[in-house]
């Protein structure tokens, strides 16, 4: 049997880093908004005739492999952890052959290693028959990503992987939900640029910082919560009216708030971008994720894309090709 699933990569837009809990417990109406993008992380299983377990990542290079589960499990140590944590979980009763390649390029912000989790958690699911739905995949491939990163993890970066389009996540005591937000992607899509500084970043690290010093009850990050979360909400209805002008104010106030929360957040290129880039037609810009590198998405006026993409060419930033991803994971079986 050989089993193949894809599922697009996000750029966030409001509301990053209130996903992680217990953050958005302490502010009301708190919501993340984000959308899913054409860059996709792709896994693809193929059972053996054999008890092996073979691990292999076409964009990190790296491979492993296992004479059984069992061998596996017994491991104290993986070259690629996140596949064999997640084989781990699932069990499956046969031998198999696990390769996964993402196109998000290394720290880029871009959920690139959630939506690969994402991916690899259905195509476990589909093929061990666990029967798992699709929150509860959000649940647990949640909580492996924080067994292997070792810190808090937020949960927005599985929604668009999961279901595609542009969300608005809900987060509030009774639990989390997603709602989609209805926009014409054909216009959204003449207004994104997305542009790689070529400089990764660890996310783990910067949001553990921000929400450490969150509970330590620092009032200062905890009032600029207040304010991205009341930005988020505002940005989620801006985006419901199409009301660009206001998507691109409510982006630049999001950003300024967000580079208070932590050192590190912003780098000089960052910053020369921001700038050029409004000169070339962008209304408004952010790091996405949890910045100090890595993606920065600039919402554009209609007509220049293009030359907003050479500004950040100029600059020594890479452009990415993107559009709005309409679905999310697909798992194909044969």
């Amino acid at each position: 049997m050989k089993l193949t699933s894809k599922a697009p990569c996000r750029v966030d837009l409001a509301g990053g880093t209130l996903d992680i809990w217990p953050l958005y417990l302490y502010h009301s109406h708190a919501v993340t908004v984000n959308f899913a993008i054409n860059r996709y992380a792709t896994c693809v299983l193929e059972t053996r005739d054999d008890d092996r377990i073979v691990l292999s990542s076409k964009d990190l290079k790296g491979e492993e492999e296992f004479e059984s589960l069992d061998a596996l499990r017994s491991a104290t140590k993986y070259r690629l952890p996140l596949a064999a944590y997640l084989v781990r979980f699932f069990a499956p009763k046969t031998g198999l052959t696990l390769r996964t390649d993402s196109e998000a390029p290394a720290g880029a912000g871009i959920a690139g290693s959630s939506t690969l989790i994402i991916a690899t958690v259905s195509a476990l699911n589909r093929l061990t028959g666990a029967g798992y739905k699709l929150e509860q995949l959000r649940e647990i491939s949640q909580n492996i990503e924080a067994q292997i990163i070792r810190v808090p993890t937020g949960s927005q970066d599985y929604y668009p992987a999961m279901y595609g389009g542009v969300s608005a996540i809900e987060l509030g005591p009774a639990g989390i939900v997603r709602k989609q937000i209805p926009v014409d992607l054909e216009d959204f899509n003449e207004r994104i640029v997305l542009a790689y500084t070529g400089v990764p970043r660890n996310s783990g690290i910067n949001n553990w910082e921000v929400t450490k010093a969150h509970i330590d009850g620092d009032r200062k990050v905890h009032r600029n919560f207040d304010r991205i979360a009341a930005i988020a909400n505002a940005m989620r209805g801006a985006l419901e009216k199409s009301d660009w002008p206001e998507v691109g104010r409510l982006l630049r106030e999001e950003w300024a708030h967000r580079r208070k929360n932590a050192p590190g957040i912003t780098t000089p290129l960052i910053d020369r971008l921001v700038a050029v880039t409004r000169r070339a037609g962008a209304i408004g810009a952010k790091v996405c994720g949890a910045g100090g590198g890595g993606c920065v998405f600039f919402l554009v006026e209609r007509g220049a894309k293009q030359k907003v993409s050479e500004v950040i060419e100029r600059e020594g930033a890479s452009v990415l090709p993107v559009q709005v991803a309409p679905c999310g994971v697909k798992v194909s079986v044969r």
